[in-house]
C-alpha cells in the first residue's frame, strides 16, 4: 500500500512538473514573409543589385569594344601598341572580376544591414510573446532550432559543478 502511495505521489509530482513548462513553436520563415519591413527590405536590395549590375554591363561593354578594337586593327597595330592594347584589356579583365567580387560583398552586406532590425523586430516580439505566454521553450518549425528558453532552464552551472569547473 505503502509503494502505491508513494508511486502515485511520484507521478502527481512528475506530471506537475511536466505541465509548468510550455512549449510553442512557430514558422520563422513565414513570420519574416508576413512582415511589411521585409518586402520593402527585398525591393531596395534588388534595386541596389540593378545599380550594380547596369555598372557591370558598363564595363563588360568597355571591355568587349577593347576586345573587337584590338581584333579589328591587330594587323596594323605594333608590337608595342599590341602589348599596350593586351595591357588594357587584361586591366579591364582584372577591373571586372574585383568589381564582381566587391559587388557581391556589398550586396551582402546591404541585405545583411537591411535584415538584421527586421530579425531583431522579429525576435524581440517572440520574446515578448514568450514572456507574457510564460513560454518556456519556443521552436522554429522551418528551422528546427530553439528561438526562446526561459533562462530558468539553463543548467551550465550545475554541470560545470559536477564536472568541478
Amino acid at each position: 500500500m505503502k509503494k502505491i502511495t508513494l508511486l502515485t505521489a511520484l507521478t502527481i509530482l512528475t506530471l506537475s512538473s511536466i505541465a509548468q513548462n510550455k512549449f510553442g513553436y512557430i514558422d520563422s520563415q513565414e513570420l519574416l514573409l508576413l512582415m511589411p519591413d521585409r518586402k520593402n527590405a527585398e525591393i531596395e536590395v534588388q534595386n541596389f543589385a540593378k545599380t550594380l549590375e547596369a555598372q557591370l554591363e558598363l564595363m563588360t561593354a568597355e571591355y568587349q569594344e577593347s576586345i573587337q578594337e584590338y581584333q579589328a586593327n591587330e594587323a596594323t597595330f605594333s608590337d608595342l601598341v599590341k602589348q599596350d592594347k593586351i595591357a588594357e584589356i587584361t586591366g579591364l579583365e582584372q577591373r571586372i572580376q574585383a568589381f564582381q567580387q566587391n559587388a557581391q560583398q556589398s550586396l551582402q552586406q546591404k541585405e545583411q544591414e537591411l535584415l538584421d532590425p527586421i530579425l531583431a523586430k522579429a525576435r524581440k516580439a517572440i520574446e515578448d510573446v514568450a514572456k507574457e505566454g510564460d513560454f518556456t521553450y519556443i521552436f522554429d518549425k522551418s528551422q528546427g532550432t530553439i528561438l526562446y528558453v526561459k533562462e530558468s532552464e539553463n543548467v551550465l552551472t550545475l554541470v560545470k559543478r559536477k564536472l568541478n569547473l
